[in-house]
Order: C-alpha cells, then sequence, then structure tokens
C-alpha cells in the first residue's frame, strides 16, 4: 500500500478557500496571518483590511478573555469551543457563531492558532421565522373567525337601521338612524381591511426597483420637507412573478411606519440585495430577494417588540395598529416574510420574497 504525499500548501490553501465556514490563522502574538473567503463574507471586509490585527480586535467573547484563552490554548495545545458568541460585522452589526480553537504545533516554524467560526444565525433565524409564520398563521385564523361572527350581526344591526329610517315620521329623528348606519360600515371596513384583499394575487412580472421607486415617490409626496429618502439597490436583481399591487401596499405600509419614526429631519433607507441557498421559513430557495427598510428613528417600544405584527397594536399615537399585519399578510401571499430588527437610533423591516416563478 502506497503512501499518498502531504497535501501542498498550494492545495491547503484551495481546500480552506472554498469551505463555507469561516477560517482565520493567527500567529504566535495572535496577529491575523490569514482569512478565507467565507471569513471575509461572516466580517464583511476585506481580507487585505483584516490582516494583521490582533485577535482581540475580531474574537470577542465572554469576560473580554481572548488573548487569555488562545495564548493557553496555545501554551497547553488544548483545543476548546465556545458556543453562540457575538462577533462585529465591518457595518457594526453582530453575528452569532460557535467558535472553535485549534492550536497548530509546527517542528520548523513558529506555532500558530487555528479559529473556526461557524454561524448559527441561521438556524436561529429560521427558528425565528418558523415561530413568526405559526404566529401569523394562528392570528390569521383567530381574525377570519371573529371576521364571520362580527359580520353577520353587523349586517342585521345596518339593516334594521335602514328600514327604521323609512319608517320615522320625524326627519330629526333620521340623524340618529344615520349614526348606527355610519358606524356599522366603518366596522365593516375595520373588518375587512384586517382580513385583508379576498381575491387571490394576480401574478405578473414585476421589478422590485419599480415598486420601491413608487412607494419612494409616494413617501416624498406625502412628507415633502423630510425625511430624507436614500436607495441601495442591486441592480442585478431579476424581474420575478408578483402582484405588483399588493407589493406596492406592503412595502408603503412599512415606509409610512419608518416615515413617521425617522420624523422630519431623519433618515430613510430603501436597500435591495440578492441572497443564495436562503430558507424562509422551512422551505430553502435557491435565489431569494431582500428588501430592507431602515429608519433611523427611537425604534420600536420593548413592551411591544414582539407584537408588533399583531392587529391593533401600535407604537405611534393615533396609529390603528393594522399596518405591519396586513403587510405580512400580504407578503406571506407571496411565500414571504417580514422580519423586523430594532434598537434607538435604528430600525430595519427585512422583507424576504422567493425570486422563483414557480408558484403553487
Amino acid at each position: 500500500m502506497s503512501i499518498q504525499p502531504a497535501p501542498k500548501p498550494a492545495l491547503e490553501r484551495t481546500i480552506l478557500d472554498h469551505l463555507n465556514t469561516a477560517v482565520l490563522l493567527f500567529d504566535k502574538d495572535l496577529r491575523l496571518l490569514y482569512i478565507n473567503p467565507a471569513a471575509e463574507m461572516l466580517f464583511e471586509i476585506s481580507a487585505r483590511h483584516m490582516i494583521g490585527h490582533h485577535a482581540l480586535n475580531l474574537l470577542p467573547c465572554p469576560d473580554h478573555q481572548v488573548e487569555a484563552r488562545l495564548k493557553a490554548a496555545l501554551e497547553s495545545r488544548h483545543p476548546f469551543t465556545e458556543r453562540e458568541i457575538n462577533v462585529v460585522a465591518g457595518d457594526g452589526r453582530t453575528k452569532t457563531v460557535n467558535c472553535t480553537v485549534l492550536p497548530l504545533h509546527h517542528f520548523d516554524a513558529h506555532d500558530q492558532v487555528l479559529v473556526e467560526l461557524a454561524q448559527v444565525d441561521r438556524q436561529l433565524r429560521i427558528t425565528r421565522e418558523e415561530h413568526l409564520l405559526s404566529q401569523h398563521q394562528a392570528t390569521q385564523a383567530l381574525i377570519r373567525g371573529l371576521a364571520h361572527e362580527i359580520k353577520n350581526p353587523l349586517g342585521g344591526l345596518r339593516g334594521a337601521a335602514q328600514l327604521l329610517e323609512q319608517e320615522l315620521p320625524d326627519p330629526g329623528l333620521r340623524e340618529y338612524t344615520r349614526i348606527i348606519i355610519d358606524e356599522a360600515d366603518r366596522l365593516q371596513d375595520l373588518v375587512n381591511r384586517m382580513v385583508g384583499p379576498s381575491r387571490l394575487p394576480r401574478r405578473a412580472l414585476v421589478n422590485i426597483h419599480n415598486v420601491l421607486e413608487h412607494v419612494r415617490g409616494l413617501i416624498l409626496a406625502e412628507s415633502p420637507t423630510g425625511p430624507r429618502v436614500q436607495r441601495d439597490y442591486d441592480p442585478s436583481i431579476p424581474d420575478f412573478m408578483a402582484d405588483q399591487d399588493r407589493l406596492i401596499q406592503a412595502f408603503l405600509n412599512l415606509a409610512r411606519n419608518a416615515a413617521a419614526a425617522a420624523g422630519m429631519t431623519g433618515r430613510i433607507e430603501l436597500r435591495t440585495r440578492v441572497l443564495r441557498q436562503f430558507t424562509i421559513g422551512n422551505r430553502r430557495h435557491r435565489l431569494v430577494l431582500q428588501a430592507q427598510i431602515r429608519d433611523n428613528g427611537p425604534g420600536i417600544p420593548l413592551e411591544i417588540e414582539d407584537r408588533i405584527f399583531f392587529p391593533m397594536v401600535s407604537g405611534h399615537q393615533g396609529g390603528t395598529g393594522l399596518g405591519l399585519p396586513i403587510a405580512q399578510e400580504l407578503i406571506s401571499q407571496h411565500g414571504g416574510l417580514i422580519e423586523c430588527e430594532s434598537r434607538p437610533g435604528e430600525t430595519t423591516f427585512c422583507v424576504y420574497l422567493p425570486l422563483e416563478t414557480d408558484y403553487e
């Protein structure tokens, strides 16, 4: 049996370059020697800007003991793993990873330490999305049941008021029946808005940037003196099958919330990207559109953050609390989902839509 030669450094690097897991190599002084493309994507910064940086700048861990723990691993030659720690990407966002540290000892070179980072945001996000989808489905089922129970007596009440109005001899008394009829119509309209559109989506090829530009124009027309609306579009996003009117309504609901939060002097950003091999709920898609609406307002109050997609929950004075549930329903009809991340100074509504055209 012949012994195969050890892999050459060029081959080792090629293998590392093609891994989906982020890999970083530090020298004995914990300065970065190598970073693979997966790690560049994780940190959202190029290798040439990271090479030479100390591990302290890249790998925060509990109790800020990065340097001590890595040096201890080098001295003891024992690997270790830390789960669900946060690293900071180039744009300031934190990402959750599992971190494995492996000391490397060479006979003819200085010791090195290999750090492997496996991002777990995705699995955490999938779990959160499944909960969000099941929550939305349960809410919609409840609303439809309530709508059915409300509409029947409401129709009878309105009909009785109309008959009474015709029989009243004094025209002055008809003011009261008119109030009953108007309030019944208002409640009927509220119920219809909560349930959402009754017809099936009318799908045709849609360009997402036409949708967003239409929404941007409406926001600027409604608030000509502010806030500022910035754009960061990916022009490579293909057209896809969707109901354009429903997408406009969904994005308009999100943009109006962002405009109200940002205020006259604030800023809104519309951003689009393509995600590959991305999971929405429990279904994996080859291509997914990610459209973000971001504002620099005060953020969503903590007491309602987990309930913003429930009907009648609003963080704005005088809000109906229907804009976000309706938007979620309209996006859900396209096989997509809306998520929200909020902190003081930045709130991002992220819309995911599959770009496949074979809707069931």
